[in-house]
């Protein structure tokens, strides 16, 4: 049964269900649990305990959505009733060209992307299929398109908007400290270098792993808590500091993949409250990992620059016949 689901991962605020029978006696027959709005697991109490793993029926939506931000872009995207999954999805793709925490009043987007639904209620996002944003007046595109190894995102002209790093070790939340060679330590009393950007977030935040690479130490000391650091390449090295935990399986030589869970925020060692301090290292220097320069992924192969081409043109007038919203007061926005 471990291997159809492993109870160990119960967590709180998820629906289950308790099946009994239907005498006096109540005894429990089946217990279902819903980790998600996809799957549900099913755990009988027969002669022999049995469990089983469904998968509900999912409709695929495509919708629209264009905005004006007002104060941030999450706050934004929420008011137009859209999930902050379609606010990291979106910020993922454009992380290096655009500084998100930097956005102006007035900056504009449109995003035609597919919903997953569940017997008719919203139940994720499946994926983007294109995105025009306008910020501080310069125009940016993002389509995917895949040239046979997955999908990646590219401007108009086929250059990739990928790196080899996330920018984000977290999906996009604020930022409680950037980098700084002199902060106030909070619980030092004195004024320290600070090499590292502090991500501020709930404590159990999953922490993702920028890139692939090698895991060189993860471990607890009283100055970082527990703790992940990671081997990308020859290159490029990233620690990420004060998990409350580090995840099942992390441990140094273990490979891991870009964006894969490599523990959760805490607040463990030197720290005052839950959040995840992110270093970066490029040639061995520690460098500030929000400005460091990232050569970028391949472009258009010229072998697939035709289809591409096709896919971006109709896109792109898709894109264009979606309206702003008149009103700029209010972040309000065209829903289709």
């Amino acid at each position: 049964s471990k291997n159809v689901f492993d109870v160990r991962k119960i967590a709180p605020d998820k629906k289950y269900t308790v099946l009994c029978t239907p005498d006096s006696t109540k005894t429990a027959r089946a217990f279902v649990y819903e980790p998600n709005p996809l799957e549900y697991v099913v755990i009988r109490f027969d002669d022999t305990l049995s469990v089983d793993l469904q998968r509900r029926e999912v409709t695929r939506v495509e919708k629209s959505v264009a905005g004006i931000v007002n104060n941030n872009l999450s706050q934004t995207i929420e008011s137009l009733g859209i999930s902050h999954e379609l606010t990291n999805m979106f910020v993922d793709i454009f992380a290096w060209q655009v500084d998100f925490q930097r956005l102006q009043k007035g900056d504009k987007f449109k995003i035609i992307y597919e919903e997953n639904q569940v017997e008719g209620k919203f139940a994720g996002i499946n994926r983007i299929l294109a995105v025009y944003f306008e910020h501080f007046g310069n125009p940016y595109y993002a389509f995917p398109y895949d040239q046979g190894e997955g999908v990646d995102f590219f401007d108009e002209e086929g250059k990739s908007l990928r790196k080899a790093l996330l920018k984000y070790p977290i999906e996009f939340t604020r930022i409680s400290s950037r980098y700084s060679l002199s902060r106030f330590h909070p619980v030092r009393k004195v004024y320290r270098a600070h090499l590292g950007t502090d991500f501020a977030a709930p404590t159990g935040t999953p922490i993702r792993s920028v890139g692939d690479g090698v895991v060189l130490e993860a471990q607890y000391t009283s100055n970082n808590g527990n703790y992940v650091k990671i081997r990308h390449n020859s290159t490029y090295t990233t620690q990420y500091l004060h998990m409350s935990n580090i995840a099942s399986g992390i441990r140094p030589g273990v490979r891991v993949r870009q964006g894969q869970t490599i523990g959760y925020v805490g607040s463990t060692g030197l720290a005052t409250g839950p959040h995840l301090c992110y270093r970066f290292w490029k040639n061995g220097v520690q460098v500030d990992a929000l400005k460091v320069e990232l050569p970028p992924s391949q472009p258009i192969a010229d072998e697939h620059r035709a289809a591409f081409e096709t896919v971006v043109n109709g896109l792109t007038g898709r894109l264009n016949a979606i309206p702003f919203p008149e009103v700029l007061e209010d972040p309000l926005a065209a829903l289709n």
